[in-house]
């Protein structure tokens, strides 16, 4: 057998060959069909193999694909800076444009810090953020992560930014009640704020909706106007991670509008491009930018394919698309009907613990005992069984697992906003038998002392 050259993620794992993508499902070299119950890893919003996207990448192509920001702008990437900026209340922000979620999120933690700089402030240089959250993989992104199991292999070389508590009400790290607890858990950002200093803090980072390290963990109601207010009085500035929220995936084009806060810096990626082309975005206050202005001019960030006209061009359709067919009141409205048939499973499913998510952004989280919420133990790999079970059966979903201190198991549940209902119907009762599945492995597990002495 010849040898590999391609890294995959699990390198002895034997992966299928995608031949090619129709709406929301992706098909293998096979003929087997894979319906994209996670729109990739929260991506492909607008589903596959749309003809309007490939038309205006060929358009585009035939024009020009490259410049490099410092020699030329182009008429792409000015239209699609103004573009998020109309599309965002307020429309007072200016766009840095990147190729990753992971680069907006840093860029973001940069122009933060450079805001304080040229004010003179060189003291505050932290951005903080939540123990359970992720903001991307290079190295100060993962400073920024409380994801555990993502950080572990590089402790020695991060930040400690992780230090405010998460708005997980399943599992409240205060032990209070959802309806009387008063926000305790917005409220330990002051907390944090004063153990450290303000006087040390550029920004407070936060997903509107935890993903990746939570599994679709929605805060409780007040809950950002009460960080706005802490961030806004001890002059902090508020950068919202909305590389998985953002675009139309919660049912509004930006997943902070739903609380009604406007943050100082939001990052952007996934959902901007659908998938089609490497795109990502900063997108920066004008009062954020006013002393860069009047000082250095320079935003001290770049990267060779930044602001490209071919990426620009091909999100400048992407958006259309996504506002010509409605798509953010369709993941409203479908988000609706998916969590309604997820909760009826949940019903007749003992292992489902929580469901919950807001629009197409929707988890579930497993545990042993539903009364107590008790967890698997990390060994039973209750998520990756889940995930592989579904994947034979032709359906994707998105892992969330090791949300508490590298434990608990949860997966992600995301189609693309063009889904039907009928489509739905489908992943719904392909989940389902994925799960059961694990349930009579895990049942014949117990009867005959269990899988590596753990079950």
């Amino acid at each position: 057998m010849e040898r590999e050259h391609l890294i995959k993620p699990v390198l002895d794992h034997p992966y299928p060959t995608v031949q090619y993508g129709k709406g929301v499902f992706l098909y293998d070299d096979q003929g087997k069909a894979y319906l994209d119950g996670a729109s990739g890893a929260v991506t492909a919003g607008i589903g596959h193999g749309v003809p309007e996207i490939i038309e205006a990448m060929t358009e585009q192509a035939s024009k020009v694909s490259f410049v490099y920001r410092s020699q030329f702008t182009s008429e792409p990437a000015e239209k699609l800076a103004k573009k998020l900026s109309d599309l965002e209340p307020g429309g007072d922000y200016w766009a840095f444009f990147v190729n990753s979620g992971s680069e907006a999120t840093e860029t973001a933690m940069k122009i933060a810090i450079q805001h304080w700089q040229e004010k003179g402030r060189f003291g505050k240089n932290k951005v903080i953020s939540r123990r359970m959250s992720y903001h991307g993989i290079t190295m100060g992104a993962l400073s920024m992560s409380g994801h555990v199991l993502r950080r572990r292999r590089f402790i020695p070389l991060l930040e400690d930014f992780p230090v405010v508590a998460p708005p997980y009400c399943y599992r409240c790290p205060f032990k209070l009640n959802a309806a009387s607890c008063k926000l305790a858990c917005a409220d330990d950002l002051e907390t944090a704020i004063k153990r450290i200093g303000a006087e040390h803090i550029a920004a407070f980072i936060a997903e509107p909706i935890v993903g990746a390290a939570g599994g679709a963990i929605v805060p409780p109601e007040g809950y950002y106007k009460r960080i706005k207010e802490i961030c806004d009085r001890h002059e902090i500035l508020f950068i919202a991670d909305e590389v998985m929220t953002g675009i139309a995936r919660t049912g509004e084009m930006f997943g902070m509008q739903h609380d009604g806060v406007e943050p100082d810096l939001i990052a952007l990626g996934k959902g901007l491009s659908a998938g089609y082309t490497p795109m990502a975005a900063t997108l920066v206050k004008d009062h954020v930018m006013a002393p860069i202005l009047q000082g250095s001019k320079s935003i001290m960030a770049g990267h060779t394919y930044s602001a490209n006209p071919q990426s620009a061009a091909v999100s400048l359709a992407v958006l259309d698309y996504i506002e010509k067919h409605q798509l953010a009141q369709a993941a409203q409205s479908r988000g609706v009907y998916l969590m309604a048939k997820l909760r009826q499973l949940a019903d007749g499913i003992e292992i489902i613990g929580d469901v919950r998510g807001r629009g197409l952004l929707l988890g579930i989280e497993f545990v042993r005992n539903r009364d107590d919420k008790e967890m698997f133990p990390p060994a039973a790999g209750i998520t990756a069984r889940i995930i592989d079970k579904a994947f034979h059966k032709g359906l994707l979903v998105y892992p969330a697992a090791g949300a508490v201190d590298g434990a608990g198991d949860a997966i992600i549940v995301a189609p693309p906003l063009v889904i039907t209902e009928a489509e739905i119907d489908l992943l719904v009762l392909l989940l389902e038998e994925a799960v059961r599945e694990v349930m009579d492995e895990l049942a014949r597990e117990s009867a005959g002392g269990g899988k590596d002495g753990e079950i």
